[in-house]
C-alpha cells in the first residue's frame, strides 16, 4: 500500500468522513487485519474563511510540503474549496494532488450527465477552479445558482454545515434549490463535503455528484493499486 497525505480541518467534520471511509473502504479491499498508513494535517479553517488567496497558498504549499517531507506519495485535500491552492501547491512539490475535479468527472462520464450545477459556498461555485478544470479538462459544462441563492448556498455551508449543523431547513431549502433546475441541467455536484452528509438518502430531482465519496473511493484506489 501506499502512504497518503490528507490535508483536513476544513472542516474537521468532512476529515473525520474521509478518514473513517478510507480505512473501512481499505480494509474492506484487502482485509479487515489491515489498515493504510496516512498522514493528516488538519488545518484551522480561518484560513479559509478570511479567503485571503496569497495566505491560503501560503500555507497549503507549507502543509503539502510537510506531507511529502514525511513520506506521502500523494497528497488529498478533504475539502472542495481548499482546491483553489492546487494550481500554485503543484508545480512547487513532486508528488500529485488526487484532485477531486477528476472524481467528479470520472462520475459524470459514466451517468453520461454534460451540464452540471453547481452547489457549495460562495468560492466553490463563483471561483474558477472546479468549474474551469472540469470544461478544460473534461468538456462539462457547470452552471451555478442565481445570486441569491449563492449567498443562501454559502450562509448554509458557512454557519451551519461546516459546523456540525444539518437542520431541516437546510435540507429543504437544498432539495428545493436543485428542482428549481431540473430543466436547466442533468445533474448535480454536491460540492461541499457536508452537502451529501445533509442529504443523504434524499430524493433529488437530478442526478446527484456527492464529491466526498467519490473522492474517497480515488483516495482507495490510489493506496492499493
Amino acid at each position: 500500500m501506499k502512504t497518503l497525505g490528507i490535508i483536513g480541518g476544513t472542516s474537521y467534520h468532512s476529515t473525520l468522513q474521509y478518514y473513517k471511509e478510507i480505512n473501512r473502504l481499505v480494509s474492506k479491499r484487502i482485509g479487515s487485519d489491515q489498515n493504510p498508513e496516512l498522514i493528516i494535517y488538519s488545518i484551522n479553517i480561518d484560513v479559509m474563511r478570511r479567503q485571503i488567496e496569497d495566505e491560503i497558498n501560503a500555507k497549503y504549499l507549507e502543509v503539502a510540503q510537510k506531507l511529502e517531507s514525511a513520506g506521502a506519495k500523494a497528497i488529498i485535500i478533504a475539502a472542495n474549496t481548499p482546491h483553489m491552492a492546487v494550481n500554485y501547491v503543484q508545480p512547487k512539490i513532486t508528488i500529485p494532488f488526487l484532485h477531486i475535479g477528476d472524481a467528479v468527472a470520472k462520475e459524470a462520464q459514466k451517468l453520461k450527465l454534460k451540464k452540471l450545477l453547481l452547489l457549495g459556498n460562495k468560492p466553490t461555485m463563483t471561483k474558477a477552479f472546479l468549474k474551469e478544470y472540469l470544461r478544460e479538462k473534461y468538456a462539462i459544462e457547470v452552471i451555478i445558482p442565481d445570486q441569491t441563492n449563492i449567498e443562501q448556498s454559502h450562509h448554509y455551508v458557512s454557519k451551519e454545515l461546516t459546523q456540525g449543523v444539518f437542520t431541516q431547513a437546510a435540507k429543504t431549502y437544498y432539495k428545493q434549490l436543485i428542482e428549481n433546475y431540473h430543466k436547466q441541467a442533468d445533474g448535480v455536484i454536491l460540492g461541499c463535503t457536508e452537502l451529501p452528509l445533509l442529504l443523504n438518502n434524499e430524493k433529488l430531482s437530478l442526478q446527484a455528484i456527492a464529491t466526498t465519496n467519490l473522492h474517497i473511493n480515488l483516495a482507495v484506489s490510489f493506496i492499493i493499486t
